[in-house]
């Protein structure tokens, strides 16, 4: 039921966090892999690490702005080469510009942080949904964030994406779940990675009152997320769609 080989799963932002532990639990359930990632030693050293653990898995990285429409048409023009579609997408890419107070953020800072986290996910989804809908089935994963459900004085612009992924999550699933296309969002809580260890650094007492209000009692990690992305690309999930689950160690329900 949670069996994934003979699919091929596509991460944007798989180089590293939490697009990384999704794709270490992917290859662990058979899967091969795609993974996005702009930055071309982060690649490298994920394709290291990976290979290393999962010597006779298929796993291919590209290099790409998924904010960019032409860049991803092409990008799709060579991962077509070799693969006849994408099974699974997750769309994992996402940053956090913080200022102090919402006003305090530039537009140009807005517009970066919703391009990516919330127009990419537009772009990447509607470059796969005619071969999902051809082959008859899909799987569609966004993450979001704790932000989607809370406001942020700090992270005005992450929150708003954050929270519109859960709305265009509803969106798709209700467009596409006729077509035997699932489409969820994950909203992770607060976990260990480079992103969040910026927020630890600048916010050192708002982060000290995290771990206080997280029933679980500590940070999770990127492995965390990897069992929650497994049910969601599995045939387990199937009349499962337009979903957002949290996994934050019990963070939202307090």
């Amino acid at each position: 039921m949670f069996d994934l080989s003979n699919k091929t799963a596509l991460i944007t932002g798989g180089n590293g966090g939490i697009g990384l532990g999704i794709a270490e639990g992917y290859l662990q359930f058979g899967a091969s892999l795609i993974i996005i990632g702009r930055n071309e030693q982060k690649n490298e050293e994920s394709r290291a690490y990976l290979a290393k653990k999962f010597p006779e898995s298929k796993i291919s990285f590209f290099i790409c702005d998924i904010t960019e429409v032409k860049s991803v048409d092409q990008m799709f023009i060579e991962i077509y080469k070799e693969n006849e579609s994408i099974d699974i997408l997750v769309n994992n890419a996402g940053i956090n510009i913080r200022a102090t107070e919402p006003q305090e953020l530039s537009f140009e800072d807005w517009s970066k942080v919703i391009s990516i986290n919330l127009s990419s996910m537009h772009i990447m989804s509607s470059k796969v949904v005619e071969k999902m809908k051809k082959n008859g089935s899909g799987k569609i994963i966004n993450i979001g964030s704790m932000l989607s459900i809370f406001g942020s004085t700090y992270g005005s612009a992450y929150a708003a994406s954050k929270g519109g992924v859960v709305q265009y999550t509803k969106s798709c699933a209700d467009g596409w779940s006729k077509d035997n296309i699932q489409v969820n969002a994950i909203l992770p809580g607060w976990i260990v990675t480079a992103m969040t260890e910026k927020f630890r650094i600048t916010y050192p007492e708002r982060h000290a009152l995290i771990q206080p209000r997280t029933p679980a009692g500590r940070w999770g990690t990127p492995n965390d997320l990897a069992g929650t992305a497994i049910f969601l690309a599995s045939e387990a999930s199937q009349f499962v769609s337009g979903v957002s689950i949290p996994v934050d160690g019990g963070y939202s329900i307090r």
